[in-house]
């Protein structure tokens, strides 16, 4: 088994579905899909700063992805899928400069 082929387990709080996720899934099913085979919400966010590129919050079961209104396609689905990564543990290679993550 090669490494994009391992499948992880996520490490979501109790009550939330324990979803297996590959990197291939992940990087390659359509955003929209993806979003409701993992049962994660989607909004906008209220932060206009152009440095913001999105942030996602897990809380009491609940996976909410919040990204920032008006930021280019491209941008929203990789940060998206870096997101999801790390919330389900899926290993991926870390993101370019500038973008950095950041867990509070």
């Amino acid at each position: 088994m090669t490494r994009s082929d391992q499948v992880q387990m996520s490490k979501l709080p109790a009550g939330y579905a324990q979803l297996a996720l590959s990197p291939e899934r992940l990087l390659d099913a359509p955003l929209l899909e993806l979003l409701a085979e993992l049962d994660v919400t989607l909004d906008e966010s209220s932060i206009t700063d152009p440095s913001f590129t999105g942030a996602v919050v897990v809380t009491r079961g609940r996976v909410i992805l919040s990204m920032r209104a008006g930021q280019p396609d491209w941008e929203r689905d990789a940060v998206a899928r870096v997101l999801l990564g790390r919330v389900f543990d899926v290993p991926l290679s870390p993101l370019p400069e500038p973008y950095r993550m950041s867990e509070v």
